[in-house]
C-alpha cells in the first residue's frame, strides 16, 4: 500500500470511532459557546476592545483556543491502545509509523473543522464580522496548529504511558501558554515585561495573526510569522513524534 492508502485507511477508522462517540463532538463544542456567551459581554468595557469590536477581538482568540484543545485528546486515546495491545498489534503489520501518526492528527484536524464552524456561526450573531478570504487563512493555521498539538500529544502519549502524568503534563503547559498568548484579551493590555515574555509562546503568535486575519488582513508581517513558527514546530513535532512511534510499535 501506498503511504496515502495507509493514511485514509487509518483516519477512517478514527473517524468511525468519533462518529461511535459524538458526545466528544459537543463536549468540544461547549467551552466555546459559553466563552462567547458568558465572557465575551465583559469586556465591553474595555475602550480599546470595545473600539474594534468585542467579537472580532474575542472570537479569533477563542478558535485558536478551540484549535489547540482539539489536538490534546488524542494522547489518552494512545496511552489506551497502549495498554490494551492495540498498539502491540500494529508491529505485525505492514504499516509505516507516520501513517499511524497521521491518521490521529488528520482525524483531530477534522474534528476542529466540524466544531469551529458553528462556533464561527453563532459568533457572527454576537456582531463577528466574517471576512472570507482572511477567515479561510487562518482557518488554515489553525489547522496547522491542531495537527501541532496533535503529533506531539501522540508522542506524550507513547513515551510517558500513563493517563495520569500526561493529564499533569498537558495541563501544567496549558494554562501559562494560553494565557500568555492574549487568548481571552489582547496581551497588548498588559504591561511590558508581560509583553515579552509572550514573545516566547508559539500560540501567541498564532493569535495574533488570526486577530488580523480575521479582521481581513492577509499580507501582513504577524501573519507570515505565525505560520513560519508554526510550520516548523510542526515539522519538528511530526519527526520526533514519528521517531517515538518507531520505538513503540518496533
Amino acid at each position: 500500500m501506498t503511504v496515502m492508502t495507509e493514511i485514509a485507511l487509518l483516519f477512517k477508522r478514527r473517524m468511525l470511532e468519533q462518529i461511535r462517540s459524538p458526545v466528544w463532538l459537543f463536549a468540544g463544542l461547549s467551552a466555546p459557546l459559553l466563552y462567547l456567551a458568558l465572557f465575551a459581554p465583559l469586556l465591553g468595557g474595555i475602550p480599546s476592545v470595545a473600539d474594534e469590536g468585542v467579537a472580532n477581538v474575542f472570537v479569533p482568540g477563542v478558535l485558536a483556543l478551540l484549535a489547540q484543545g482539539s489536538g490534546t485528546g488524542i494522547g489518552w486515546i494512545v496511552i489506551h491502545e497502549l495498554k490494551s495491545g492495540v498498539v502491540e498489534r500494529f508491529r505485525v503489520m505492514p504499516v509505516r509509523r507516520f501513517s499511524l501518526l497521521m491518521g490521529n492528527v488528520l482525524k483531530d484536524v477534522v474534528m476542529f473543522l466540524l466544531s469551529s464552524l458553528p462556533v464561527i456561526g453563532a459568533a457572527a450573531l454576537f456582531g463577528f464580522r466574517i471576512h472570507a478570504g482572511g477567515l479561510a487563512v487562518l482557518l488554515v493555521l489553525l489547522c496547522m496548529l491542531t495537527a501541532l498539538v496533535s503529533a506531539a500529544c501522540c508522542g506524550l502519549g507513547l513515551l510517558l504511558n500513563d493517563i495520569g502524568t500526561l493529564a499533569a503534563v498537558v495541563t501544567g503547559l496549558q494554562l501559562p501558554v494560553t494565557l500568555l498568548a492574549g487568548v481571552l484579551l489582547p496581551i497588548s493590555l498588559g504591561p511590558v515585561w508581560l509583553n515579552v515574555l509572550a514573545h516566547l509562546d508559539p500560540l501567541y503568535y498564532v493569535v495574533e495573526a488570526a486577530r488580523l486575519l480575521a479582521g481581513g488582513v492577509i499580507l501582513d508581517a504577524k501573519v507570515l510569522t505565525a505560520f513560519a513558527v508554526t510550520g516548523a514546530l510542526l515539522s519538528i513535532s511530526l519527526v520526533w513524534a514519528t521517531h517515538v512511534y518507531k520505538k513503540a510499535v518496533s
